[in-house]
């Protein structure tokens, strides 16, 4: 599928809301960061009826995926939150939901294509060692220093449908593929991801007064409109937690993207310590607290008058020129 090929089947889904797409210099780059489509698409995804076998826009998305096109993968990618979103939320409840799965499935297989059967993995220092650049006080070992390797996504197996046993997995390796690109991602699906990812994790229960309370009996933070008992595994857990931590820390992130992907690390936190799960509560805790550090600003250096880098020497040096 070309990119105006992919355009025109979404006229023919959207209505004239993507005829404008049509003659823009790069329709891809358009389709991506286009306010009004994204918000369109966004809402259908959302609908009572969407993710089902004959849901049109699901369709289009798997297609679009499909064409191995890079930058019409990314728009697809762009609303993996609310596909992801959605999807989980209604999961639980054995909706049908064939649609979404096919497009869940579908970036689950070109990840098991592209890692070729091997762990996405890293390599952690040895900290019992000397570092090279420091004198050691005991001479280094002679023998060659094991490796620790910590493996972040263990190998993939191929799989042909979503079953419930491994419904995490697979949307966990689709939210690590929007990882993998999220630098490429508009703000406007990184806040969705950060807003749903308050759902997912919630885990509020109604008491006899009609009052949410956490799970100790304490009042808790408020919760979002609407909750959800999604099941949230390590396999969700940890793309999530480094999303969210990208949309906290990134440089890049508006304000109003920090605050809700602030808020979005102390739900995850939140439902780490509900479920007793160290890993987790160790990885949430550690981003709370960066969160909470200050920035490290560069101080500007102090230049006198009489300086060569002054600015009234600069522009003598520049007429100069």
């Amino acid at each position: 599928m070309s990119t105006v090929d992919a355009v025109q089947s979404l006229s023919q889904v959207l209505g004239a809301v993507a005829d404008s797409l049509a003659v823009a210099d790069s329709p891809a780059v358009a389709l991506l960061h286009d306010e009004a489509v994204g918000a369109e698409i966004s809402t259908r995804l959302r609908g009572p009826n969407s993710g089902a076998g004959d849901d049109n826009l699901c369709r289009w998305l798997y297609d679009t995926f499909q064409s191995n096109d890079p930058d019409l993968q990314l728009v697809v990618l762009k609303f993996m939150p609310t596909v992801a979103g959605v999807y989980l939320s209604r999961a639980v409840s054995r909706q049908p939901l064939a649609g979404f799965e096919a497009v869940l499935l579908a970036l689950y297989a070109y990840e098991t294509v592209t890692r070729g059967n091997e762990a996405e993995s890293l390599t952690l220092p040895d900290l019992s060692n000397p570092s090279v650049y420091h004198e050691g006080k005991a001479s280094p070992k002679k023998s060659a220093a094991e490796l620790t390797v910590a493996v972040l996504s263990p190998v993939l197996e191929p799989y042909g449908t979503v079953r419930s046993t491994k419904r995490a997995r697979i949307v966990g390796v689709a939210l690590e593929l929007y990882y993998n690109k999220i630098s490429s991602m508009p703000a406007s699906s990184k806040l969705a991801f950060c807003e749903f990812c308050l759902a997912w994790v919630w885990q509020g229960q109604k008491t006899c007064e009609g009052k949410e309370e956490s799970g100790d009996g304490k009042e808790p933070e408020p919760a979002p409109a609407r909750s959800y008992n999604v099941p949230f595994p390590w396999e969700l857990f940890q793309p999530a937690i480094r999303i969210v931590g990208h949309c906290l820390l990134a440089p890049s992130s508006s304000e109003e993207l920090k605050a809700v992907a602030y808020t979005a690390v102390e739900r995850l936190y939140l439902r780490a310590t509900h479920d007793m799960k160290p890993q987790e509560i160790l990885a949430a805790r550690s981003l709370l607290r960066l969160g909470k550090m200050p920035g490290d600003d560069i101080a500007e250096p102090t230049i006198t008058a009489n300086s060569e880098y002054s600015e009234e020497a600069l522009k003598k040096t520049a007429q100069l020129a």
